[in-house]
């Protein structure tokens, strides 16, 4: 990933080449932010290290591209924490765009382990919403029930099976989606038609983060067919997420920023 990196840092650029009003506040106030309900973050953290130290060995059931660092069927819980968990800036990144955007229907594709979906669910606390999580592997999504019970995260709704056929049913029968975060199998394919199906159940103020979007060149075309989509009016590249709106009232611009 150097390559694409060393080019999103020759293009990326900070608030002063913003000059819509939407994109500058949520920049200033959002992405670049530093505030935040540290005192809900850390028995996220808390857990965090203590799965990371975890030696439970735990047969993976993967339907997607895999991890770039292990791609054994068995894992021990640590290495998953270790390895294959978003550091937290991204955790708290989420948490401040949810707040921004009071979301309250949050569908979240990739459970793993639970630690971003944890996130999530804090985040929506204050607004009684819902996180609706996915995932593939029933012996990770075992140790993620544990742990939401363990954070006291009562709005977590956990479905377990090949996204393949659970995610379109639960699309389809859930109220208008605000939010959706999309890290689930890092394929072209299954990325554009998870949007897709996802775009079925969308209002105007819906926002869609996608997860390392330039993590292989499948991740990058999917990327480029998202940001010309018509029904996107605004994407934000920032390199190892994007962030994509519906606004009607923005013209289609595509930005990339520092992060």
């Amino acid at each position: 990933m150097l390559l694409p990196y060393f080019r999103y840092l020759s293009r990326a650029r900070d608030e002063h080449s913003l000059h819509s009003p939407f994109l500058f506040s949520l920049y200033t106030q959002v992405i670049r932010s530093r505030n935040g309900a540290k005192a809900a973050f850390k028995p996220i953290q808390t857990l965090r290290k203590e799965l990371r130290k975890n030696p439970q060995l735990i047969t993976i059931t993967d339907f997607g591209a895999g991890s770039k660092v292990n791609t054994a069927r068995q894992r021990t819980v640590g290495d998953i924490a270790r390895n294959s968990q978003k550091p937290a800036r991204f955790g708290r990144l989420l948490y401040r765009l949810i707040h921004r955007f009071e979301a309250r229907t949050i569908i979240d594709l990739g459970t793993s382990l639970g630690i971003t979906t944890a996130y999530l669910a804090e985040a929506t606390r204050s607004f009684q919403g819902n996180v609706l999580t996915f995932e593939g592997c029933p012996e990770t999504a075992a140790i993620a029930r544990q742990n939401f019970e363990q954070l006291g995260l009562q709005n977590v709704s956990l479905v377990v099976g090949n996204l393949d056929e659970t995610l379109a049913p639960q699309v389809a029968t859930s109220p208008p989606i605000d939010f959706v975060f999309f890290d689930a199998n890092h394929r072209y394919e299954p990325t554009v038609r998870y949007f897709e199906t996802c775009l079925t159940n969308i209002h105007n103020d819906t926002v869609f983060v996608f997860d390392d979007i330039h993590w292989s060149a499948e991740m990058e075309q999917a990327w480029r067919y998202i940001k010309t989509h018509p029904s996107v009016s605004v994407t934000v590249d920032l390199f190892w997420v994007g962030l994509v709106f519906f606004r009607k009232e923005q013209p289609k611009q595509d930005f990339i920023l520092r992060y």
